[in-house]
């Protein structure tokens, strides 16, 4: 095999709480993950030197050792104790800085392509070891679907499937920086925590209804208070028939959830005529990831 292509999935946060912050600076978080079908694509070719070279259809990214699917090989390659070397290209359609782990999926399917690609042999469990060291949402994007996600990200228990639905994803024109929102959150002061059990129990009994009563981020504490526009886009696709709407991670990406395409679908066009909308997607939950073709 010379080469190998790959889709590394989005995700968004059904629910995503902060319990308390470490001492290590690290917050401890309980969270409900699930990928969607909205995906960057990546191909990795052999090449005959130890050289990593980086191509991409998108000039809003480094291509060095400051790109996450850089340190994930350089990751891998150091972990199996030889040099190698591979050619990668992304085709990005995630939104960059949009809190649906774009880098973090790239850098999770960077490690299961070229585990696959060099015949390294390594399991899932023992590829997640290594994507904790390269952020805390690796681990999860490396198994995709349902999960929850418990210390700094690394703890995960799979889930049974979410209901089925469709959901509205749209990326305003503006970049949220994680580490903003996370030094401006005050834990101590937030009064309403997300019921994160409650969804849990929800989607055990395959109750959508239940998961769309239990939605909430406690980060839009911070991220609502700086970009207002957030929260209107929410009411938006509430008044368009959305069941809840919530922003998905640090934000600013914010996604709806509705029972009908067409409903989502005219909500979505209704947004992006409002100027709200840089990117904007209808789909679907995701049951896997790293699909290899």
């Amino acid at each position: 095999m010379h080469s190998v292509e790959i889709k590394a999935m989005a995700k968004i946060n059904l629910g995503l709480d902060v319990l308390r912050r470490r001492e290590s600076g690290y917050h401890e978080v309980k969270m409900v993950m699930q990928t969607v079908n909205l995906y960057d694509t990546l191909v990795f070719t052999k090449r005959e030197d130890t050289t990593i070279s980086i191509t991409t259809n998108t000039g809003e990214l480094p291509l060095d050792e400051n790109n996450l699917i850089y340190k994930a090989a350089k990751i891998l390659f150091m972990y199996v104790g030889c040099e190698y070397g591979t050619d990668i290209h992304l085709e990005k359609r995630i939104p960059i800085a949009a809190g649906m782990a774009g880098g973090s999926t790239d850098a999770a399917a960077t490690l299961l392509a070229l585990n696959s690609l060099y015949e390294f042999g390594l399991t899932k469990e023992g590829l997640a070891k290594l994507g904790v060291k390269i952020g805390a949402d690796v681990p999860y994007c490396i198994y995709g679907g349902t999960y929850l996600s418990e210390g700094i990200g690394e703890i995960l228990t799979k889930l049974p499937d979410a209901p089925d639905c469709y959901i509205v994803i749209a990326k305003p024109e503006i970049g949220v920086s994680t580490k903003y929102v996370y030094e401006n959150l005050h834990i101590e002061t937030v009064k309403e925590h997300p019921d994160i059990d409650g969804m849990v129990k929800a989607i055990y009994e395959q109750s959508i209804d239940g998961v769309i009563e239990k939605m909430g981020n406690v980060l839009e504490t911070v991220t609502i208070k700086r970009y207002p526009e957030i929260e209107t886009m929410k009411q938006c696709l509430l008044a368009d028939g959305a069941e809840n709407a919530l922003m998905s991670g640090s934000g600013p990406t914010v996604f709806g959830i509705f029972k009908e395409e067409n409903k989502a679908k005219h909500a979505l066009f209704n947004l992006d005529k409002a100027g709200f909308v840089k990117q904007g997607f209808v789909t679907t939950f995701a049951k896997e990831t790293g699909i290899m073709k």
